[in-house]
């Protein structure tokens, strides 16, 4: 019986297919690196150091956030799966989800419902709060396709927060 043979492969052995695996290993990494487009590998724009913000029900400024309470008092209705599309100085606009409470046959028993929704942010004015920042004071929904009773399928209100 052959010594080098207890135990597994030889150690020079061991050594070539751990160096033809780190081998394969870099040649996919490499091969996927070059697949993805150069415009998904670096940042297309750069970000506004001063971006107009909405203010949460909590006085928290956000950016191109993906979830949205409109009803602060309750949490019957919440904006969610928002993509935005664009996020400017003069308006900001997303496509989403407004999840409703039924409220039937009253709120603790209700259903959420959902309405896909188009978002339009605008009317930047100084955050009182904060006089040197900018944020958008109203807020606009566009149903897409049914709008939750009785709200109209063209709403907007203004963001007081």
């Amino acid at each position: 019986m052959d010594a080098s043979r207890v135990g597994g492969p030889a150690p020079a052995t061991r050594v070539r297919v751990r160096v033809r695996t780190a081998t394969l290993l870099c040649a996919a990494a490499a091969l996927a690196a070059s697949a993805v487009p150069a415009s998904a590998q670096t940042p297309r724009a750069v970000m506004d150091p001063n971006p107009v913000v909405v203010v949460d029900c909590f006085s928290q400024a956000q950016v191109r956030p993906q979830e949205y309470l409109l009803a602060c008092g309750d949490g019957n209705n919440r904006l969610v799966r928002l993509r935005w599309d664009g996020w400017g100085q003069r308006t900001a606009t997303a496509t989403g989800t407004d999840m409703v409470n039924d409220c039937t046959p009253y709120c603790a028993a209700g259903r959420f419902r959902a309405y896909p929704v188009k978002v339009t942010l605008s009317h930047p004015r100084p955050w009182p709060d904060h006089p040197d920042v900018q944020r958008y004071t109203s807020i606009r929904l566009l149903y897409t396709d049914t709008a939750p009773s009785p709200v109209p399928k063209d709403v907007t209100y203004k963001l007081v927060y």
